[in-house]
C-alpha cells in the first residue's frame, strides 16, 4: 500500500484561547450528545464510546482513544493513543 503524505499541522495559537466567565471549574467539556451518535472511528468505521473519566472517544476493537479538546473530538488517527495495557515498566504514570 501507498503511504499518504497528508500531514497538515494546524497552527495551535496559545493566545487564542478565551477565558470563559462564570465557569469556576475547568472540567473537560464533553461533546454534544447528538453528535456522538454520528461519530465513527475513521479507521474502522465503527461507533465510538464516550469515556467521561478521560474525556475521550474509545474504540474498543482497535484499542485506541481519541482525545476531546474543548468539546471537539480530535479524530485524527495520529492524535489517538493506544489503550491496550502495557507492561508497568513502560507505562508508569507519576503524579
Amino acid at each position: 500500500g501507498g503511504s499518504r503524505q497528508q500531514h497538515r499541522d494546524r497552527d495551535r495559537d496559545p493566545g487564542s484561547r478565551t477565558q470563559e466567565q462564570g465557569s469556576g471549574s475547568a472540567r473537560p467539556q464533553p461533546p454534544e450528545a447528538s453528535l456522538l451518535r454520528f461519530l465513527v472511528c475513521p479507521l474502522s468505521k465503527k461507533p465510538l464510546r464516550y469515556e467521561e473519566a478521560t474525556n475521550e472517544l474509545i474504540n474498543e476493537e482497535l484499542g485506541i482513544a481519541y482525545p476531546i479538546i474543548d468539546g471537539i473530538p480530535n479524530m485524527v488517527p495520529e492524535a489517538a493513543r493506544m489503550t491496550h495495557k502495557k507492561p508497568p515498566a513502560e507505562d508508569s504514570e507519576q503524579p
